[in-house]
């Protein structure tokens, strides 16, 4: 059976994109075999799973398919996760991707020859709506948005349905609410409200949390060091929902 391809996306930073790609990894890890791509350029997925992030000969000669796929993979710090590891030349990866011939469709193509070796393959997308982001959704079967809890989620979430809506084969999309503070008036009521008029809103959220900010201290998912945390459950609750998605 061939692997399901998530791709983590949203058009803003610094909403929880890598802590959700990472979690979402370990959590499919506990059923199946994983292969996390980190796409984005600043290698956060790699260093949280404590891989090298140095590709031989770079990006440009794996998008061009003079390096295999296969000897770019590298074995994690967290059992039946490997990483396709993000280094200094991922700066340069639009470009290689302008340089090939179809080349929204160039990623899912370069993945191929692995969607047997794996039951999940999640990609770490970086937060920019570009020729990358197409080729990374047109890729996936499903597509979760961190949202922020703030007054321009929406907006947020419509840019990726937006980016979606001609594809011949649209990605399954699957908004959550990351870095949640409920002291917040506004965030509880974006918590409670939006999922009740927007199908393609989980009623998950995921805690702004001291937590979630130890990742980068412990290098690992927040489930192996804080798994009766709230945030563990929580991304728990979220990878269970993805995988029927």
């Amino acid at each position: 059976m061939s692997a399901r391809i998530v791709a983590v996306f949203s058009t803003k930073g610094g909403v929880g994109k890598t802590p959700t790609a990472v979690n979402l990894a370990w959590e499919a890890a506990r059923s199946g075999r994983v292969l996390l791509w980190d796409l984005d350029p600043q290698g956060a997925s790699t260093y949280l799973l404590q891989v090298k992030p140095k590709l031989k000969r770079g990006v440009g000669a794996l998008v061009a398919g003079d390096t295999d796929i296969r000897d770019a993979i590298r074995t994690s710090a967290q059992p039946g996760v490997d990483v396709l590891p993000a280094d200094e030349t991922y700066r340069d990866l639009e470009f290689a991707l302008e340089a090939e011939r179809k080349s929204t469709k160039r990623l899912a193509k370069l993945l191929a020859p692995v969607l047997d070796d794996y039951d999940t393959i999640i990609l770490d997308c970086p937060p920019v709506s570009s020729l990358l982001a197409q080729a990374a959704l047109r890729a996936a079967d499903v597509l979760v948005v961190p949202l922020s809890p703030a007054q321009l989620a929406l907006r947020s979430l419509d840019q990726v349905t937006e980016l979606v809506a001609d594809s011949r084969r649209p990605p399954a999309v699957r908004a959550f609410f990351s870095i949640v503070d409920r002291r917040r008036k506004a965030h509880r009521e974006a918590v409670e409200r939006l999922p009740e008029h927007r199908p393609d809103v989980l009623p998950i959220a995921v805690p702004s949390s001291a937590v979630v900010e130890r990742m980068g201290v412990e290098r690992a998912p927040v489930g192996v060091f804080a798994p009766r945390s709230a945030a563990a459950a929580a991304y728990r609750e979220l990878w269970q929902a993805i995988r029927t998605a």
